[in-house]
């Protein structure tokens, strides 16, 4: 799919908690005023499951009713959901909107999800095996994740460097990877297919912390608890899905093992590290341009994409 139709892109990655979505939203309302076309493409590997809304930060229902948003809401929690499959989806609705002069925003926090499609890495290069795949699963349900992270940090450091060791899918595709190809690097980016422009949010540590732990708070208050308990009436709790952020924490309430006041300190914690592993994926993107997101990000992001447009036009005429 790498044509000429699909749309320019804006991509924005970020930790958790910078904002993302909201700027997503700014921009894309910032193009529709000037009559371009444009839509939201969420790169977030849990926001596709439904049912998982409150603990995935996902756009509200007011929100996609301001602009369209692609990738969530895309499977049941119980159906597996590849990077493969996220970027034939992404690049469907691009070409899509290409085809009407629109513009698409891209924006997450899966740096691979986001490499795969605004760098065009082929996904399909990447090899796999259902038998090797099945065999490190059960071998997930006997040892435990922490156990195979080991195993991939010996089998392959440089591919255990850029996996999220304490995400059991990760770990287990990690090393299905490394078993069928050893230390191998990811393939080498295709390309877009039009042009991209890249943007990625940071926030000053302090702020970003008592950002972190703000939002958790809010979840919770939102209802994260009662989501986590529809949730497991419903799936195995044991699914991928849940190393989403705060189901657990979640669990852990409903079971009476811990107090609402430990589940957002921990939340927050988790969240904290787990922003610590995207800023090292995301530091090694040189492509996007890092935009201080402590104070409102929307003025840069503007001046940026203005001049993006602007240089489409050069090239255009």
């Amino acid at each position: 799919m790498r044509s000429q139709a699909l749309a320019p892109l804006v991509a924005i990655g970020g930790p958790t908690a910078t904002g993302k979505t909201g700027l997503a939203i700014t921009l894309a309302e910032w193009l529709i005023a000037r009559d371009v076309p444009a839509e939201i493409v969420s790169a977030d590997s849990r926001q596709v499951y439904r049912g998982l809304n409150i603990g995935t930060a996902k756009a509200t229902a007011e929100e996609r009713a301001r602009v369209v948003h692609h990738g969530l809401d895309l499977v049941d929690p119980d159906q597996p959901y590849s990077v493969a499959d996220f970027r034939a989806h992404a690049l469907g609705a691009l070409a899509a909107l290409g085809a009407r002069g629109g513009i698409g925003i891209l924006a997450g926090g899966t740096g691979f999800w986001l490499r795969a499609v605004s760098a065009g890495i082929d996904t399909d290069a990447l090899p796999s095996d259902a038998l090797v795949r099945a065999a490190l699963e059960a071998n997930l349900g006997r040892d435990g994740v922490a156990a195979l992270a080991a195993r991939l940090g010996t089998l392959a450091p440089r591919l255990a460097a850029r996996t999220d060791l304490r995400n059991p899918r990760r770990v287990v595709r990690a090393l299905e990877i490394a078993t069928l190809a050893g230390d191998a690097p990811l393939p080498e980016p295709l390309g877009y297919g039009a042009p991209v422009l890249g943007l990625q949010l940071a926030v000053e540590p302090a702020e970003h912390r008592r950002r972190i732990l703000g939002r958790a708070r809010a979840q919770f208050d939102a209802g994260l608890v009662e989501e986590a308990r529809a949730l497991r009436e419903r799936f195995d709790p044991s699914l991928p899905a849940f190393s989403a952020i705060g189901y657990r924490e979640s669990w852990a309430v409903l079971d009476g093992t811990i107090g609402l006041e430990e589940a957002i300190a921990l939340d927050a914690q988790r969240n904290v590290a787990f922003a610590r592993r995207q800023r090292t994926w995301l530091r090694a993107e040189p492509s996007l341009a890092v935009l201080d997101a402590t104070e409102d990000p929307a003025p840069a992001a503007v001046a940026a994409l203005s001049a993006f447009l602007n240089q489409g036009r050069h090239r255009s005429g």
